[in-house]
Parts: C-alpha cells; sequence; structure tokens
C-alpha cells in the first residue's frame, strides 16, 4: 500500500481505522445475518443509532422511520459534507453457506449494503476521534430503501437531510472489480432507470376458437418485438439507451385464451431528452399494435432514479486521495455503469462523487454478481473504504474552508 504524504492527522486517522477494522467486520457481519427490505429497516436503524451514540461526539437523528442521520460538528468553521450509506436487503433466499448468513428466510443482503454500513460506521467512528481539528461539518446519511421505488434518498432530501449540504459522497461494494482497487470517473457515472407497465385487454375464449377471441398472448408478443425497434431505430447511436421487457404474465389454463396479458420492463438512459422518447414510444407502440388488432392496453411509465452524473472537482480530490492511500496503479476510471442508483437525487441538492470500491476475489470464490443468492464480498475491502471515506472527508472540507 503507498504511503501517504507526511501529516499527523493522516497518521491519526489510520491508527483509528486500524484500531476499529474489527469492530467493521463484526458490524457487517450482524447486519448481513438480519437484514431487513427496503422500508422494513427498524431494527437495522435501531442497530445503527446505537453504534453511533457509542461513538460519541456525534448528534444522532432519525430523519425517516427506518433512515439514521449522525452530524459531526468541526472544531471550527468551514464546508458542510455528506457521507452516504444504504442498508436494505433484498427479497432473495441466501445460497452462501456463511457462518453469518441471513437468519431471515427470503431476504438477503445481497448488494453489499451491509458492507457499506458498517464502512460509513467505521469511516463516523475516525472521523469523530479527530473532530476538533476539521473545520466545518460531516453529516452521516445512512439511507433505507436504495432498492425500491421511490427510493429513500428522495425521502431523505424531504426531511431537510441535505439543506445546506456542500458536497456528497458515497460508494458502492463492487462485485466486478479486484478487491484492493477502486474505480472512480467524472462525469456520467451510472444511467437514470425507470420502469413500466402494459396491460393488454383483449377478448378470452377457448383455445379451439381463436376467432372468436383476441388474443393478449399473441399481441403481447408483438409488443415485445416491436420495442427493441426504438432503440434500434429512434435512438442516436452514440447515446446510451436500454429497453428491456422482464416479466410477462397471461393466463392460467392451457386450454384458455385468457382476457389480458401483463407486460413490465424498464429503461436506462443517460439523455433527458433520450427518457421522454423512450417514454412517449413505448407507449404508441403498445396502444398501436394493440388497435391495430381490436384489443386495447392501458400504459404506465415511471420515473425512477436520475442518472448519477459525478462533479469534476469532487471526484478529482476523491480520487488523488484514493491513489495517495492505495497507489496510482489501484485507482482506475472503469466503465460507465447502466445500472439505476437513487445516489442521484443527493446529487441533485450538492455536487458529488460516487465510486466502486474493489470487493472481488477470485482465489476466495467471491465472484458471484450482484443481486444473486450466493453475492458476497471480500471483507478486506472495508479497511480501504473507512481510510478512504475518512481522508477523503478531510481533503474536501480543507479543500472547501480554504
Amino acid at each position: 500500500m503507498a504511503s501517504i504524504p507526511p501529516d499527523p492527522l493522516a497518521a491519526r486517522l489510520d491508527a483509528v481505522a486500524s484500531t476499529v477494522a474489527p469492530d467493521v467486520v463484526a458490524w457487517r457481519r450482524h447486519l448481513h445475518a438480519n437484514p431487513e427490505l427496503s422500508y422494513e429497516e427498524h431494527e437495522t436503524a435501531r442497530f445503527i443509532r446505537e453504534r453511533l451514540g457509542a461513538i460519541g461526539g456525534l448528534e444522532v437523528t432519525r430523519p425517516t422511520p427506518t433512515s439514521v442521520m449522525a452530524v459531526l460538528r468541526g472544531g471550527r468553521p468551514g464546508p458542510t459534507l455528506a457521507i452516504r450509506s444504504d442498508h436494505d436487503a433484498l427479497p432473495i433466499e441466501e445460497q452462501t453457506g456463511l457462518p453469518f448468513a441471513s437468519r431471515t428466510p427470503g431476504v438477503m443482503h445481497a448488494c453489499g449494503h451491509d458492507g457499506h454500513t458498517a464502512i460509513a460506521l467505521g469511516a463516523a467512528t475516525v472521523l469523530a476521534s479527530v473532530s476538533d481539528e476539521l473545520p466545518g461539518e460531516i453529516r452521516f446519511l445512512f439511507e433505507h430503501g436504495e432498492e425500491a421505488l421511490p427510493g429513500g434518498a428522495s425521502q431523505l432530501v424531504a426531511a431537510g437531510t441535505m439543506d445546506g449540504v456542500d458536497r456528497v459522497i458515497g460508494l458502492h461494494l463492487w462485485a466486478w472489480t479486484p478487491v484492493g482497487t477502486i474505480a472512480i470517473r467524472p462525469g456520467r457515472c451510472m444511467a437514470a432507470c425507470d420502469v413500466f407497465r402494459i396491460v393488454v385487454h383483449g377478448r378470452g375464449g377457448h383455445i379451439s376458437a381463436p376467432q372468436e377471441a383476441v388474443d393478449p398472448v399473441a399481441i403481447g408478443a408483438q409488443i415485445v418485438a416491436n420495442l427493441q425497434h426504438v432503440v434500434a431505430r429512434e435512438v442516436d447511436p452514440q447515446e446510451v439507451a436500454i429497453v428491456g421487457v422482464t416479466g410477462f404474465r397471461a393466463g392460467g389454463s392451457v386450454g384458455v385464451i385468457p382476457h389480458t396479458a401483463e407486460l413490465e420492463g424498464g429503461t436506462n438512459v443517460f439523455s433527458p431528452a433520450v427518457q421522454d422518447l423512450l417514454e412517449r414510444r413505448i407507449g404508441e407502440i403498445a396502444h398501436g399494435i394493440c388497435a391495430a388488432h381490436g384489443a386495447m392496453c392501458t400504459y404506465e411509465y415511471t420515473r425512477g432514479y436520475g442518472a448519477v452524473v459525478n462533479d469534476e472537482a469532487t471526484t478529482a480530490i476523491v480520487a488523488r486521495t484514493a491513489r495517495m492511500l492505495l497507489g496510482d496503479e489501484a485507482v482506475a476510471a472503469g466503465d460507465v455503469v447502466l445500472a439505476g442508483e437513487d445516489f442521484s437525487a443527493l446529487q441533485a441538492r450538492a455536487p458529488g462523487t460516487f465510486l466502486f470500491l474493489g470487493a472481488r476475489n477470485e482465489a476466495r470464490g467471491i465472484v458471484h454478481d450482484h443481486h444473486h443468492p450466493r453475492f458476497d464480498v471480500d471483507e478486506d475491502a472495508f479497511p480501504i473504504g473507512v481510510r478512504l471515506f475518512a481522508h477523503a472527508a478531510v481533503a474536501l472540507l480543507r479543500d472547501g474552508a480554504a
């Protein structure tokens, strides 16, 4: 690991980070064993609040029923920085076989949010130990409900947690990036993601008399096929766009043509103009195909999370900090990610950056994708995340106070 420039405060940060490292692992394992779904994280929030209370020097509140905010005030005036983590789990039956595997049937931390929370608790511990030497204020935002619309971040914003914030940072443990490395890029980082639902209303009947029915299954299949042309033939090839139908439900008996068929899916984009185009054209195609075959449809399009677009100045400071901690070879821009993240709601209120902390380790068999029942993260990533949050926070506060 690369050394950082001589700095008495930096040395103190690292010393506390080293001391708290075993606790960070223990906190993550407790959270992993006791997962809770989005907007149901009552025990998780209680645990977070208890841990923050034990740190001392923090003003701890509950902006929403299952979120937590801790405010750390520095010893002199300066900017306000928000550090965000998330703590909801997913409706997945865990198959890792870990000794601290989920004790809740059908619920699992399959995206690393347990690790995000533990890292943020570790960073709060480290930064609270040097609060008198910090300018400004740090708000630790422990977000609920990231995995489900409308997203906890927008609710935290509505609760006022971002009022007066000058910058915001966050990270995601990343299954595609090797442990010991970091991916961070300015500009486009993660795509906006929306969802849609189409219900085709036909006329049911017996499979032996299709001429007496209006078959919503056949019509729905044409809608699925024709939606593929939107991106292929109506979106500028230089733009990023995805239209995916991920659900198709109809019927319940082999001999019956059903009355309805339901399609659902999502879109991923960066450009607001392309987002508008997709919303309009999906509906037009669905209604047009239904009308051509004597059917009708209902169409719902729900705007989800906005695109995560990283502020260049903030990203430069955090990336420079990462290189000082890990070395130039361990820090790269990485790829643009087309999945969505509601960190964008926080960036809508303050410039910020979101990075990917490597958590993959093929030698240990930690190779499964996010949302997989065997998903896991390499816990060696945790002290890196704690140190990065702590050192980046100091760098950002000093920059804002300069």
